[in-house]
């Protein structure tokens, strides 16, 4: 069962001061981009989130996500991210919805997006981050962190893209067992970004979700992802 507006407008704020707390212990720096993940959550417990102050929603399925839109764009307009896998035909759905794409994590997508950005026609270029699969499983997205140079190399000749940072799901566990991944990938970050590489602009972190999202922060996330900590838990698939 959803919750009601009234019971997504305080979890939003209970994340929120976790938010601010992580922050503080962190040290100086901007506050992350609170990312409401809405995957199978109805479009009206998105609108309740953004009307009570949520500015960010991110979705896993290009279908879902392009009809969600629709209905809540009606009333309330939030940036969209797409957050989970994408293959390679769902290209186009994600360009027109103009969301900030987390999962770019081999070639043929890049090459894919670059395409579709150039049918859009969109006046500037589309932005994604590189999921990075850092704790090596086998059954999860996203490229090696070895094989990260070279797939941030083909962003030279693709003027259509622009790739601002870094994403990935490290292995489930608990808070301090995540954060030697996610200090992993800021060192890769801090790595990648000190080569010159039209195209690529390295900034962003995103990490970190419900169960470990501060833990995150403290190790450098500028994007979180929040599902349930927001929502509830989600309706059947």
């Amino acid at each position: 069962m959803s919750l009601t507006p009234s019971e997504i407008a305080a979890n939003l704020a209970a994340v929120r001061a976790k938010i601010a707390a992580a922050v503080a212990r962190r040290g100086p720096g901007p506050e992350p981009v609170l990312i409401g993940v809405a995957k199978k959550q109805p479009a009206a417990a998105v609108i309740a989130a953004c009307q009570a102050g949520l500015t960010d929603v991110g979705e896993n399925y290009a279908q879902e996500a392009v009809a969600k839109a629709a209905e809540v764009e009606a009333v309330v307009r939030p940036r969209w991210h797409f957050i989970g896998p994408l293959q390679s035909n769902k290209a186009r759905a994600v360009v027109g919805l103009g969301a900030l794409l987390h999962t770019v994590d081999r070639p043929s997508l890049v090459a894919e997006l670059a395409k579709e950005v150039r049918k859009h026609g969109a006046a500037r270029p589309f932005e994604v981050l590189v999921e990075v699969n850092v704790g090596g499983e086998a059954q999860k997205a996203g490229v090696a962190p070895e094989g990260l140079p070279a797939l941030l190399d083909l962003f030279v000749d693709r003027p259509e893209l622009r790739c601002v940072g870094l994403m990935t799901i490290p292995p489930e566990g608990d808070p301090e067992q995540t954060r030697p991944h996610f200090a992993r990938l800021r060192e890769l970050l801090r790595r990648e970004s000190a080569i010159v590489r039209p195209n690529v602009a390295l900034v962003h972190l995103s990490m970190g979700m419900s169960g470990d999202f501060e833990a995150a922060i403290e190790e450098g996330a500028t994007m979180v992802r929040v599902g349930t900590a927001i929502f509830g838990a989600r309706t059947a698939a």
